[in-house]
């Protein structure tokens, strides 16, 4: 059976409660409820991490080697300059797609480029929480070969 990790990096523990005008009003536990109930749908495992904490996150993508079959990540604000996950989820090399909640091409110059997405299979930007759910269902089927 496949086993995907989902990643969420800072401020996500915060959905629901920050800028409910870009991120919506669904909690960080919402959203993995769905995600979860897509999961049994597709009849694949799924196990959630979130860390305020960069390091914490490049250590939670080098354990899912071995482990996971893909990753599904919100780097967060970590998207625009955190080398250290680029090269953890570059290390690893499992299949993993990117996501954000908002569109970040459509926001802040900062914010439109990612150092993550080079080394993804895709990214998913704008579309609220169902992002997450697009993200599982073209991460199972990338990895089923469909």
């Amino acid at each position: 059976m496949l086993k995907l990790l989902v990643i969420n990096g800072p401020n996500l523990n915060m959905l629901g409660v920050r800028k409910k005008e870009i991120y919506g009003t669904m909690s960080l536990e919402q959203i993995n409820a769905e995600i979860s109930r897509e999961a049994v749908n597709l009849s694949v495992e799924v196990d959630f991490y979130q860390s305020n904490i960069e390091g914490e996150l490049v250590t939670k993508i080098q354990q899912a080697l071995h482990v996971y079959s893909g990753i599904i990540i919100n780097p967060g604000a970590y998207s625009h300059y955190s080398i250290a996950i680029r090269d953890a989820l570059e290390a690893v090399q499992l299949p993993c797609i990117e996501v954000h909640m908002s569109n970040i091409y459509a926001r802040e110059g900062f914010r439109h480029n990612s150092v993550i997405a080079p080394v993804c299979t895709g990214q998913i930007s704008g579309l609220g929480h169902i992002g997450y759910i697009l993200a599982l269902r073209g991460a199972v089927d990338y990895l089923r070969g469909v």
